[in-house]
C-alpha cells in the first residue's frame, strides 16, 4: 500500500514540476513586443491523432529540450493528420 502511494505521489510531483518548467506558448504580439529573444530555431510535431492539449505538450517538451522558454506557432495543418511548426524564443 505504501509503495502504491509513493508511486502516485511521485507521479503527481513530476507532472506538477513538468508544468512549472515547461516552455510556454506566446502570441505573435507577445513575441514582437515582449522582451523575448528569437533563437532562430524551429521545432515541429506531426501525427494522425492529437488534440490541442497533446500537441501543445509535445511542442513544449521539444522547446524545453532545445533550451527555449517560449514558442510561437508559425504554421499548422489539420486534415486527416496534423503538422504544427513553432519558432523558439528565450
Amino acid at each position: 500500500m505504501k509503495t502504491k502511494f509513493a508511486i502516485a505521489a511521485l507521479s503527481l510531483a513530476s507532472v506538477i514540476s513538468f508544468g512549472a518548467s515547461a516552455a510556454s506558448l506566446v502570441s505573435n504580439e507577445e513575441a514582437q513586443h515582449g522582451n523575448l529573444q528569437s533563437m532562430n530555431q524551429t521545432i515541429s510535431v506531426s501525427g494522425n491523432d492529437g488534440d490541442q492539449t497533446n500537441i501543445r505538450q509535445a511542442l513544449s517538451a521539444k522547446a524545453d529540450a532545445q533550451g527555449a522558454g517560449h514558442y510561437r506557432i508559425i504554421e499548422s495543418h489539420f486534415d486527416d493528420a496534423y503538422h504544427v511548426t513553432a519558432e523558439l524564443y528565450k
